[in-house]
């Protein structure tokens, strides 16, 4: 394990969240161990109706209407996690200088979905771009879910989106570690946002790709490792996180969820699309190695499995290879209740495992009915929980197009 200063641990004391199954951690992880998913049908534009995970929370909670409208899908979402992470760790202000505070957000996409609503809107118009909105360029800049939290916070520090794919809500998290790290920031809010629901090109896209989940019951559409999986539930949600350097977060009494003991990110370098089994295994190597640990350390893997068939696989395959005498690690997957989140996959995933710390319990991956061959690893954990006698090291990975892969490693806080 690594041996750090006080002021180079880095720890999470809040987390802020909405995904289509739960607007709050406590609820969240009440659903995840019934194994409940609320996936539903949406109807799209061009394309009529499509399994998604859709996000019900309090909009107006911590800004008006007019604000919401104004703003963007992804800068409500934004808000409200920042919102829900600082009051979950019990900030006021007092203790930080908010022009010493970052606000780091992972994106897969942004902007996507406000084009798609203007290019429709003046349809009706004959296309006469007199009528396009004068708020487009603001809504659609990469760094605006970030941005819309420093204005309804007053935060002064930095802000800026990370674009990573669907290893963007893991990256954004690392990126917030590295700036407390470096001392440019003293708090740091950080996570992943998705609005993908949105936009009817992203599924259609999907669709084109022979990604696209479908079954006759949505909430069983998302169906990683399963023999009979075929494709992707698309979903909108978001998580951010409140982190710390150790030493302040037990100077001023904070209750501290987990410490982040590692993490890396590398390249596949092969495909746009396609991913590649043995650069996610070195990622999750030099993740374990930069914490220290060795693979049987890690007593839960989260899994970015999809379920596509030649992700699942390919994710397997790495897993296999680094944990090949790992009895006592288990794995799951949270995407078969809530969909793929896409950049907020990463860190929603993490959040809901975070509470195995207390309880001890591993979530199941559900809809897990006829295993593929494949994608057979000991332990995967399938639709009922598992009870532990103790959770000391979480794993997860995130993964994404263009070969994008990351890995973050969290342990139970120790003084």
């Amino acid at each position: 394990m690594q041996n750090l200063p006080d002021n180079q641990r880095i720890v999470i004391t809040g987390v802020g969240l909405t995904s289509p199954n739960a607007s709050n951690l406590q609820e969240f992880r009440k659903k995840l161990l019934a194994g409940e998913s609320e996936i539903t049908n949406v109807e799209l534009r061009y394309m009529g109706s499509a399994h998604a995970g859709v996000c019900t929370f309090d909009e107006t909670r911590y800004r008006k209407k007019k604000e919401n409208k104004r703003g963007t899908r992804a800068g409500c979402i934004s808000v409200y996690c920042a919102h829900e992470a600082i009051k979950d760790a019990g900030i006021d202000f007092s203790e930080y200088d908010k022009a010493k505070t970052g606000v780091y957000i992972g994106l897969t996409e942004h902007g996507t979905v406000e084009t798609e609503n203007e290019v429709y809107n003046i349809s009706h118009f004959d296309y006469n771009t007199d009528y396009w909105t004068h708020h487009h360029n603001p809504r659609t800049v990469l760094n605006n879910p970030a941005g819309e939290v420093t204005m309804s916070l007053g935060i002064t520090g930095p802000h800026y989106s990370v674009g990573a794919a669907c290893a963007a809500g893991n990256a954004a998290l690392i990126q917030g570690v590295q700036m407390l790290r470096l001392g440019d920031v003293d708090l740091a809010l950080c996570g992943g946002i998705s609005e993908c629901v949105g936009s009817f090109g992203i599924f259609a896209s999907f669709k084109a790709q022979g990604a696209l989940a479908e079954h006759d019951d949505p909430k069983k559409a998302s169906r990683p490792f399963d023999r009979d999986r075929n494709g992707i539930v698309i979903s909108e949600g978001g998580c951010i996180y409140a982190l710390e350097r150790l030493d302040k977060a037990i100077e001023r009494g904070a209750t501290i969820y987990a410490e982040i003991a590692g993490y890396a990110m590398n390249s596949d370098a092969k495909d746009f699309v396609l991913p590649y089994g043995p650069r996610q295994a070195e990622c999750v190597e030099l993740a374990l190695e930069r914490a220290g640990m060795k693979p049987q350390d890690v007593t839960i893997i989260n899994t970015h499995a999809t379920g596509t068939k030649q992700g699942d696989v390919e994710e397997c395959k790495a897993l296999r290879q680094v944990f090949s005498d790992c009895p006592n690690t288990y794995i799951n997957n949270t995407k078969s209740h809530i969909g793929h989140a896409m950049g907020a996959a990463g860190v929603l995933e993490l959040a809901g495992n975070l509470p195995s710390f207390i309880d001890n319990q591993v979530h199941p991956t559900i809809n897990l009915d006829n295993l593929d061959p494949d994608c057979d690893l000991p332990n995967i954990v399938a639709n009922f929980p598992k009870q532990l006698d103790n959770v000391d090291v979480i794993l997860n990975n995130s993964f994404g197009m263009v070969g994008i892969n990351s890995v973050v490693i969290v342990k139970k806080f120790t003084a």
